[in-house]
C-alpha cells in the first residue's frame, strides 16, 4: 500500500469550536469547510484534523456515529515542551495534565479543547 496522507476524523458537538482551537494555539490551517464539518492540516506534522458535528447523516457506518471517545488523544511531537508549555498555559488553554516525565523518555502535557478532546504534546528526551 502507498499511502500519500493521513487523517483522523472526530465526531464533536461543536466542530468550528475545536478547529478554532487548533487553527489558534497549534499553527494548524483551515483546508475546507461546511456545514457540521471542518478539515485542518498542519504542514509541519503532516497531519488532517477532521471535526465532523456528531449526528451527521453523512456519517458511515451510523451506529458508531458517537462522540469523539473516552482514550482518545491527538498527539502531536514538538522540539521544546517546556517553551509550548509555557505559551500555552500563559495563553488561558485549559492544561488538564501538567509537564510530566516518563521513565522511557516520554516528557509530555495534556491540554482540552472546547468539545473535550485531549491533545497531548509530546518532547522525546
Amino acid at each position: 500500500m502507498q499511502a500519500t496522507a493521513f487523517a483522523v476524523s472526530l465526531n464533536v458537538a461543536e466542530p468550528a469550536a475545536s478547529a478554532r482551537f487548533l487553527i489558534e494555539h497549534l499553527g494548524f490551517t483551515e483546508q475546507m469547510s461546511a456545514d457540521g464539518f471542518v478539515s485542518l492540516v498542519h504542514e509541519g506534522a503532516r497531519a488532517n484534523v477532521i471535526y465532523l458535528r456528531t449526528g451527521l447523516s453523512s456519517f458511515k457506518p451510523a451506529s458508531a456515529a458517537g462522540s469523539a471517545g473516552d482514550g482518545l488523544l491527538i498527539v502531536l511531537i514538538v522540539e521544546d515542551i517546556d517553551t509550548e508549555y509555557a505559551r500555552l498555559r500563559d495563553a488561558g488553554v485549559p492544561i488538564v495534565t501538567p509537564i510530566e516525565t516518563e521513565e522511557w523518555g516520554e516528557r509530555y502535557f495534556q491540554m482540552s479543547d472546547p468539545n473535550g478532546v485531549i491533545i497531548q504534546l509530546v518532547q522525546w528526551v
